[in-house]
């Protein structure tokens, strides 16, 4: 194979996310099946949608019924952040030609999280050693989706909880911002807004609210926040 090197090491330091991918992405599989939609639906929103929080979210936005508009505002909100991604890995990804839509759409967090934490080996092909980390780290998650929802199809689980591996998720990434940040600012803004929203806003409607106030504190305060 010619890129044999580059698809070994993508894979080498792929595994801890196909760890965490495989196992959360289970868990997706069995809360879209607990719910009665058809298994097939895992593996199609886990290619074209890719979205690991933005899936589980997905969920109860299609069992409450919100509208077209409320999903797609949501949705934008959830991933915002990967336009800052992008912004910051322009250099890099430059050379990549016909790859480069692809990896765009495959950026997410734990992806970014490895390409800018390890550093390059210049013997590489970069654009076809990110292709394959980008292609593995889809791959972990779409096999976790489906199996997910292939033996929560046959099997019948409790399911009761298992949304919260989302929170979970969200805990652990706040935990390591804070990690990198080490500025309680913006943290304390979210608690603030959430609470705000949990309790003077209805459950479909929170998401959105207790974002855009966060946004509003943010840019009020935004000299304690940038501190």
């Amino acid at each position: 194979m010619k890129y044999e090197k580059e698809l070994k090491k993508a894979f080498s330091i792929s595994i801890p996310v196909m760890m965490g991918y495989i196992v959360l992405g289970f868990a997706f599989g069995l809360l879209l099946t607990s719910f009665n939609y058809p298994w097939y639906l895992a593996p199609i929103m886990s290619i074209f949608i890719y979205a690991g929080a933005l899936q589980f979210v997905a969920i109860n936005f299609f069992n409450a019924k919100v509208g077209l508009i409320d999903i797609a505002i949501a949705s934008w909100f959830v991933n915002i952040r990967q336009s800052f991604y992008g912004l910051s890995l322009l250099k890099r990804f430059k050379n990549s030609g016909n790859f480069k839509p692809f990896l765009i759409f495959g950026l997410t967090d734990e992806t970014y999280a490895l390409l800018t934490t390890i550093k390059d080996d210049e013997s590489l092909s970069k654009k076809h050693y990110y292709l394959f980390l980008g292609l593995l780290n889809q791959l972990y998650w779409i096999i976790g989706c489906t199996s997910g929802a292939l033996i929560g199809s046959y099997v019948k689980f409790n399911t009761a909880g298992l949304e919260f591996s989302l929170t979970a998720l969200f805990v652990v990434l706040c935990i390591e911002q804070y990690k990198n940040l080490k500025n309680i600012y913006p943290f304390i803004i979210g608690a603030i807004s959430s609470i705000f929203a949990l309790i003077f806003v209805s459950s479909d409607k929170m998401l959105i609210v207790s974002i855009v106030s966060s946004l509003i504190l943010m840019f009020f305060l935004r000299k304690k926040v940038e501190a």
